[in-house]
């Protein structure tokens, strides 16, 4: 196997830590002579990294894996040969179901298997057969992926935690994760470093409840995100920081300390508060009300004046009444939130809330994420607005649609557009914003 010239294309649906995940599965098969491609039509190897979080998410990898058949038809009566793998959450949850609905697949493997990507693919292969690998294995797959090697964009992302104990009623990842692991210090000091050799500037620390952070330190005791974090600041090249997604009950008072003092941590928080209204909060096993909500946010915009917040809000949950869902709305006023993911509650099978009576209608549940969308939008937009007239730093990461132009990321995750030479990607520079949007800035670079 080693030696040959094949091709990998990888799809990545969700949670940026599938995008880790995915190009982590790409890393496995580089020893092996295959390199990633953007064109399907030419791939010896497909990997569909998928996400089990809503319905459409994984009713769109179906659809995929149709069009997918399509193209291994035709490559077949080439002579040419097409792995079809589907990888993540949705082959953790679904298994066995995945290769009846849909017999084009080969592979079916779960996040926690994805470092036995080459074996697997070989067994598919050499005997002929769908493979199924959805266990929890007891090795640390960190442990077994190859080092991250090779030049990098500016950005990238590293996980940390995996998994959640936390149980909320409406989730999958505590079935499709597993339990919560928190990777070695050590392990992260040597794999950011590694980044930060192929060029890497920022780095976003991932984990399904990544503030509940509990690695294993050098000194032999658990260090808590806090910890890592300034000892991660201390890498010479790593100009900033961040970290993503977050639960309110683990904001804790070193971590609100690094936001105060850690001024490469960038002033930018995502936290989840899902819902305004205690009853469906505690619906929801969040184990946090609005109240407490309200106090941690109150406590980090003392320690960081400057911070802007995004959030994570779900509308009609089971039996979210008028009254309960205006209760979020008032939530997102009183937080005035700079950027927010919301959606429709979605029923994910073998979660608690799916067998839950008074479950709301569509028609309810969609006009409700229009008004509350409606409001996020006004919150982002006046957000961004305010930033015009400012002088920003933007770390440069990419090249722009139109020539000449590049795109970077302010502190505040925004995307920044200019005009500027390609010799600026990976650099910091300073930028005047000449205007703004709802989900994009403008702006000069100052001489």
């Amino acid at each position: 196997m080693p030696g040959t010239k094949k091709k990998v294309f990888v799809k990545t649906f969700g949670c940026q830590m599938n995008v880790y995940d995915s190009e982590r599965m790409a890393e496995t098969l580089a020893p092996y002579g295959y390199a990633e491609t953007t064109t399907l039509e030419e791939a010896d190897v497909v990997i569909l990294n998928t996400c089990h979080i809503r319905e459409k998410a994984a009713e769109k990898v179906y659809s995929d894996l149709g069009r997918i058949r399509q193209v291994k038809d035709r490559r077949q009566v080439l002579g040419k040969d097409t792995l079809v793998t589907v990888a993540g959450c949705v082959a953790q949850a679904e298994g066995k179901e995945i290769t009846r609905r849909a017999p084009v697949v080969d592979l079916v493997v779960g996040p926690q298997s994805y470092h036995n990507l080459p074996d697997l693919l070989f067994r598919a292969k050499s005997e002929s057969r769908q493979v199924v690998e959805t266990t929890f294995p007891e090795e640390d797959k960190f442990d077994k992926l190859p080092a991250r090697i090779g030049p990098r964009a500016a950005t990238a992302f590293l996980t940390v935690q995996e998994g959640c104990d936390n149980f909320c009623t409406f989730c999958v990842v505590p079935y499709t994760r597993g339990v919560e692991f928190s990777r070695p210090v050590a392990s992260l000091i040597d794999e950011a470093k590694r980044l930060v050799d192929g060029g890497v500037r920022e780095l976003t620390l991932l984990g399904q409840n990544v503030n509940a952070y509990h690695g294993e330190g050098p000194d032999g005791n658990a260090w808590s995100l806090a910890k890592l974090i300034d000892s991660l600041a201390e890498i010479e090249g790593i100009e900033r920081l961040r970290y993503t997604t977050s639960h309110p009950n683990d904001m804790t008072d070193d971590l609100m300390a690094v936001h105060a003092n850690q001024m490469k941590l960038m002033p930018y928080l995502h936290l989840p508060f899902q819902a305004g209204s205690d009853r469906i909060l505690a619906a929801m096993n969040r184990k946090h009300t609005a109240d407490d909500y309200r106090r941690v946010i109150e406590r980090l915009r003392s320690a960081r004046p400057d911070i802007a917040l995004s959030t994570d809000v779900i509308v009609g949950f089971p039996g979210e009444t008028d009254d309960e869902f205006e209760a979020t709305l008032e939530m997102t006023r009183e937080m005035k939130f700079a950027q927010a993911f919301s959606f429709k509650y979605s029923p994910r099978p073998g979660t608690p809330a799916a067998k839950m009576d008074d479950q709301v209608s569509e028609e309810v549940k969609s006009e409700r994420l229009q008004r509350l969308q409606s409001l996020l939008a006004q919150f982002q937009t006046s957000f961004n607005t305010n930033c015009v007239g400012r002088k920003m730093l933007v770390l440069f990461d990419r090249q722009g649609k139109a020539p000449g132009a590049l795109v970077g990321r302010s502190p505040y995750l925004q995307p920044v557009h200019v005009e500027g030479d390609l010799s600026l990607l990976g650099s910091i520079k300073s930028v005047e914003i000449s205007s703004a949007s709802t989900n994009v800035l403008h702006g000069v670079i100052s001489l």
